[in-house]
């Protein structure tokens, strides 16, 4: 089994209402101990001029079971799981300073040639290396991270544009940052009074600086739902569900 596990403790920068954990930085604390992870396998961020392969995130499923507060201590346990040839789910689990259960979360991944931009296959000897479980945090009914359906009607739509602090490594927005877009596109009063203990985001196409992209948002089948767009309507970028 390849659990790798690590401490982190909750800043300033990670919290919002109510001095509680935001959703952003819980994806945030999620990256780097999934990039640890793969660090410790040297199959990192600093091999990939060696490697050539990069994981790209396909989604998140995020559960607040106990939602910690500014200057928490927390622990996180997080794993391979399921590898298909094309594509691999991480889980994690989050304990706070009780040793309770607090989050838990799925992520889906596929693992993409750096010089072609293409998928590639996730090659044998790297699959041994994470040692994946078969473990999921989620009952099994709700283990694959689904794909997500665009309503097409909306009740109100904001345009967005992204800047420089919001681009990552691969010049692409980063992924946390779709929930600034989401939030943005929130009825006032939504977003004042939530702090979406359940929420998914799927990834499909990516937005790169100073695009400007489309967010419209509507209530719909009892979830709050944003759908990213290009303006032009042509393209979905993402889809944001907030419960």
């Amino acid at each position: 089994m390849g659990y790798f596990e690590h401490d982190f403790e909750i800043g300033l920068k990670d919290v919002e209402k109510y001095n509680k954990l935001s959703n952003k930085a819980i994806l945030s604390f999620f990256e780097d101990a999934g990039a640890y992870h793969s660090d410790s396998i040297n199959f990192g961020l600093n091999n990939i001029v060696n490697t050539h392969l990069s994981w790209v995130l396909l989604g998140w499923k995020v559960k607040v079971l106990k939602r910690p507060v500014y200057s928490d201590k927390l622990h996180i346990k997080t794993w391979a799981r399921s590898p298909e040839k094309f594509s691999t789910y991480r889980d994690f689990e989050v304990y706070n300073q009780n040793n309770e259960l607090a989050i838990i979360a799925t992520s889906k991944w596929v693992l993409v040639n750096t010089e072609t931009g293409r998928i590639s296959a996730i090659p044998e000897d790297v699959i041994n290396n994470y040692k994946p479980d078969t473990k999921s945090v989620f009952s099994d009914s709700e283990a694959e991270i689904k794909k997500l359906s665009d309503p097409k009607k909306y009740s109100q739509e904001i345009n967005y544009t992204v800047t420089r602090p919001q681009i990552d490594v691969n010049k692409h927005l980063h992924n946390i940052y779709y929930l600034d877009i989401a939030n943005e596109a929130l009825p006032e009063n939504i977003y004042e009074n939530n702090l979406f203990d359940s929420f998914e985001i799927m990834y499909k196409k990516q937005i790169r600086l100073h695009d400007t992209v489309k967010a419209c948002y509507c209530f719909d089948e009892d979830t709050h739902k944003v759908v990213i767009k290009s303006l032009d309507d042509k393209k979905i970028h993402a889809i944001v569900i907030l419960k």
